[in-house]
């Protein structure tokens, strides 16, 4: 019984740990740019490319 209190004494303190961790780099802005690193590991220049339109559907007005 005393090991099942421990395992969950430790299993608390780790989640409280990683909380922390996502509370503080939200609070840095560690997620304010989403699209910007994923695109820039694709160009290494860091240029974007420019978004191409589709054409229209045939028949479709």
């Amino acid at each position: 019984m005393i090991a099942l209190f421990f395992v969950l004494f430790v299993s608390l303190l780790v989640a409280g740990f990683f909380l922390g961790g996502f509370l503080w780099s939200v609070k840095k802005d560690q997620f304010e740019d989403k699209e910007g690193a994923a695109m820039r590991m694709l160009h290494d220049d860091g240029t974007f490319p420019t978004p191409v339109e589709k054409p229209a559907a045939p028949g479709i007005h």
